[in-house]
């Protein structure tokens, strides 16, 4: 199976809204690239929502999404995270936090009212944000001599690659971000220079 090369996320935040009995569940859909963006929205979250009972929520990290986690914060095991999450699979979505924060009423809405209270929450705020179809490009380093500075750019310019900085001197080196199914295409371009080397440095 070849691998895919687009992922779903999120543009910008967006917030959605339940109420039931009383209570009210405020959801918070934002886009994250890591986990520590993740721990300060929850940080800033906490101290926005400070008089909140409950700041329950769910993410999901990486184009793989091999990264992601579902928490309660003190409601019945699996009312609320899960529930969160599966409104993000649902949407196929990644680098998303929910955090779906709630004022309680007074009045218990057990564990079916519990469930159906998160999701509704979260999937409100989904249907609030802009998803948006992003590629997944992976970033590389290129160090050669001057003198194939020609060759080089010549690539540069044909294949259209973006690049994030450039050092050119006797030695000289620069980094490219490039789709990923076209990374190997056009790194063979570059084997073929003289006296090229290509260092892989990450993927987002």
């Amino acid at each position: 199976m070849l691998f895919e090369d687009t992922y779903y996320t999120i543009s910008c935040r967006s917030t959605g809204l339940y109420k039931e009995k009383g209570s009210k569940f405020i959801a918070l859909a934002i886009p994250v690239k890591d986990e520590q963006e993740v721990k300060n929205e929850l940080d800033q979250i906490r101290k926005d929502y400070y008089d909140a009972r409950h700041h329950c929520y769910a993410y999901i990290i990486g184009f793989d999404k091999s990264a992601w986690r579902a928490n309660d914060d003190g409601e019945p095991s699996g009312t609320a995270g899960r529930p969160i999450y599966g409104q993000l699979q649902s949407k196929d979505l990644t680098n998303v936090l929910i955090v779906v924060v709630r004022y309680f009423g007074g009045i218990k809405l057990g564990v079916s009212g519990l469930i159906n209270a998160y999701k509704s929450a979260a999937a409100d705020a989904l249907a609030q944000a802009d998803i948006i179809e992003k590629t997944v490009n992976e970033i590389y380093e290129l160090k050669f001599n001057y003198d194939a500075m020609n060759d080089i750019m010549k690539i540069v310019k044909d294949d259209g690659l973006q690049l994030l900085n450039t050092q050119f001197d006797l030695e000289c080196s620069l980094t490219y971000i490039i789709r990923k199914k076209d990374a190997d295409r056009v790194n063979e371009k570059f084997r073929k220079t003289y006296r090229c080397k290509i260092i892989y440095l990450k993927s987002e």
